[in-house]
Parts: C-alpha cells; structure tokens; sequence
C-alpha cells in the first residue's frame, strides 16, 4: 500500500520558516520524481517544487529564492523548507509521487500552511 504522509504544517507569522517533510513507503522511491503542490481557497492546485530522480530541481517563479526542495532516499522523505513566507502563500500543500515510465502518480492528503499577515 502506497502512503504519502505529510507534515510540518501550521500558522506562522509573515517573514517566517517552515520546513514541511514527505515521508513515502509501498514505492521505490529513488526511482520516482517527488513534487510539492499547493491549493489556496478558491484556487486550482499549482506547482511549487519538484525534485526528479536524479535530484535536478525546479521551483515556481513565486517560490525561487525563498524555498528549498530536497531529498533523503535512505529516509525515503522528501522536504520543503520554506523561507520568507508570504499570505499569499497559504493554502494546502500536497506530497506528489510520480515515475513516469511505469505511469504511477500519487499524492498525500495534504497539510495546512497559513501564513498570517
């Protein structure tokens, strides 16, 4: 059974860190792309981070500069580390599992981030 399970959410004050963790089992991690997504109220789920296979990153024009993706495949986890938290940058962020040459895609149920003005 696959399991993408979340955490290091919260309420933090604008300016502020957080540092959010994906940790993965059922799949064989080292072979899959692992991506951080978020949703605001109202909003389509956008693209934040992602880390491929081989650890090449990308990052959404908002988020550069100020979040880390990374990656510990002995812990199968993948992290966030966010700095200079903005508002805007409140919403549910989801844990995404993808490989592609087996076309297998799977996400965590999310955790909250709020970030106060």
């Amino acid at each position: 059974q696959v399991q993408l399970v979340e955490s290091g959410g919260g309420l933090v004050q604008a300016g502020g860190s957080l540092r959010l963790s994906c940790a993965a089992s059922g799949i064989a991690f080292i072979f899959y792309d692992m991506g951080w997504y978020r949703q605001a109220p109202g909003k389509q789920r956008e693209l934040v981070a992602v880390i491929t296979s081989g650890s090449s990153t990308n990052y959404a024009d908002s988020v550069k500069g100020r979040f880390t993706v990374s990656r510990d495949n002995a812990k199968k986890t993948v992290y966030l580390q966010m700095n200079s938290l903005k508002p805007d940058d409140t919403g549910v962020y989801y844990c995404n599992s993808r490989e592609m040459r087996i076309r297998r895609e799977y996400w965590g149920q999310g955790t909250q981030v709020t970030v106060s003005s």
